[in-house]
């Protein structure tokens, strides 16, 4: 008998440690904060990696069907990234015709191109901009997916602007929008790589 009133008060302490175990694992679980930002009238959530926050947005009715055009749904979904994300009206300041044109399928690799250059590897915050900046002595060189390379500055507005290899530039207006997969910047005109040879 004594036997088996051991192994039952074993068995119960088994138990008992595993459901607090569990409890401890849901309290955990629950306590990972999603965070939500409200962009132009469209709630965009770390719980959506980017390309489900941009599909969501009127504002990014242009940008969700290059991507789509590109056939780069599935990498943006995939690994850490940090993308700056042109909405409608940057895509509207484009040369008239040119996004006709990349939407061509004899200009999908352009189009790729285009979509890579405003992608980085990693999860990079606005601070951690800005302190590449300041450790740059006032520019920070990003290397994007492309390969191509984008020059971070601060202006005299105090505000994050980016400059393409052309010369372009394009200011950050909307900062550290977490997603899923890396972090989302929305900037107020397309970023164009150099042409390539």
């Amino acid at each position: 008998m004594v036997n088996v009133m051991r192994k039952l008060t074993y068995i119960v302490l088994i138990l008992l440690n595993t459901s607090v175990a569990f409890a401890q694992k849901a309290d955990s679980l629950a306590s990972v904060k999603v965070k939500t930002k409200n962009i132009d009238g469209t709630i965009m959530t770390s719980a959506k990696d980017i390309i489900e926050n941009i599909s969501l947005s009127p504002e990014f009715t242009k940008l969700d069907s290059v991507i789509k055009a590109a056939d780069l749904v599935d990498n943006l979904k995939s690994g850490t990234i940090t993308f700056f994300a042109p909405n409608n009206k940057a895509f509207d300041k484009l040369a008239p015709g040119m996004l006709d044109t990349l939407l061509l399928p004899a200009h999908k690799a352009a189009l790729v191109n285009l979509l890579n250059y405003h992608a980085v590897s990693g999860k990079i915050t606005s601070k951690d901009l800005e302190r590449q900046i300041k450790t740059g002595n006032g520019q920070a060189t990003l290397t994007t997916i492309s390969g191509g390379v984008l020059m971070a500055r601060i202006n005299e507005n105090r505000n994050i602007v980016l400059t393409d290899e052309n010369g372009g530039q394009s200011v950050i207006t909307r900062l550290d929008i977490e997603q899923r997969n890396g972090m989302l910047f929305i900037v107020n005109a397309v970023l164009l790589p150099k042409a390539k040879q």
